[in-house]
């Protein structure tokens, strides 16, 4: 029951997460003049700050101490850290240089970039329908490298550093905002020297475009505190290919919004190349439910048969001799089910 409880809040929190980052190409523009490196120092610096606040709130610091003890997890956030700021900053660009599609193709990817870094890293085996839609996405990146005049970069860059992310802090396993704090923690002194030194130059946007623009760039720690937080709950109560479902979600919005909302244009063959993508996650999808309909259909088979096993133990107990009757009573426990 409580492993249930679990599965149904991480998915509550992965589709928070998901729908807020698919949303999130409506913020960014609202922060220009400020260019994409510095609106990513701001998400750094000001993210500590919210999640500082709200650790306060909680009184949860004594994961602090345990944390320290472990440098291989201190390792492994420091790498989180810096591939998730890498995707921050790619994705930032792409919106605000009017490549909301593009970004939106590497989170289409993303789920199937997840399932090559399964068979690569964690030696899983895939079935037939899951290379299928490997395939046809390795060949969609080949359309859309032909529709482009080059291959995606930006959603490539995307799609392996978010999947690379989603596995390190599968591996971390601390809760989602013990995992934020730390993360940001690490990228704090970097981005608040890059801050320091942009305003020295003369450069900054802070404080020159007004209290609005200000009160948008302080934003945007709640903008990136509230769904990470989100996503790391998530990321350690789902399995990874519920999260590889999920995913999806995001790049619906972001496509939507790049094609309806920004009208980006969409030519013939990048039609073509995201089509096989969503033929590729389509089949992904029907083996995922396939697969799972054939887990729990084993479950129940088993689940009956350990329930019909007791019983089958007691019958040849009717079928004793009557002379057995002169023998002394059993004790109740030989005929109890095994615990």
């Amino acid at each position: 029951m409580k492993a249930d409880s679990e599965q149904r809040s991480g998915l509550l929190y992965g589709i928070g997460a998901y729908g807020m980052w698919g949303l999130v190409p409506l913020f960014w523009p609202l922060l220009e003049p400020a260019g994409a490196t510095e609106i990513l120092a701001h998400r750094m610096v000001w993210s500590l700050g919210v999640v500082a606040i709200w650790l306060l709130a909680l009184r949860r610091w004594s994961w602090m101490a345990e944390l320290i003890r472990q440098p291989r997890k201190l390792g492994l956030i420091a790498v989180a850290a810096v591939t998730i700021s890498l995707n921050w900053g790619f994705y930032i660009w792409a919106v605000n240089s009017g490549r909301v599609v593009e970004a939106s193709l590497g989170y289409f990817i993303n789920p199937l970039v997840t399932i090559a870094m399964g068979v690569l890293l964690l030696k899983e085996r895939l079935r037939p329908a899951q290379w299928t839609a490997v395939f046809i996405a390795f060949a969609a990146v080949l359309v859309l490298a032909v529709g482009y005049g080059q291959p995606p970069w930006i959603s490539l860059v995307l799609a392996f550093s978010f999947a690379t992310y989603g596995l390190i802090k599968k591996k971390i396993n601390i809760g989602g905002l013990e995992s934020l704090a730390a993360e940001t923690a690490v990228l704090f002194l970097p981005a608040l020297g890059y801050l320091v030194w942009l305003g020295a130059s003369g450069s900054a946007t802070f404080g020159r475009e007004g209290t609005g623009q200000m009160a948008l760039l302080a934003g945007t720690g709640v903008v990136t505190a509230l769904p990470l937080v989100c996503f790391g709950a998530a990321a350690i109560r789902v399995p990874l290919s519920t999260l590889g479902l999920l995913q999806y979600l995001a790049p619906v919005f972001q496509f939507l919004l790049g094609v309806l909302y920004f009208h980006e244009a969409m030519p013939p063959k990048r039609w073509a190349g995201f089509s096989l993508v969503w033929l590729a996650l389509a089949i992904l999808t029907w083996d995922a439910l396939r697969n799972a309909r054939r887990t729990r259909a084993e479950a129940l088979r088993l689940a009956a048969a350990a329930a019909a096993k007791p019983a089958s133990d007691q019958a040849p107990s009717v079928s004793e001799p009557t002379s057995a009757a002169s023998e002394p009573a059993p004790s109740p426990s030989r005929h109890e089910p095994a615990s």
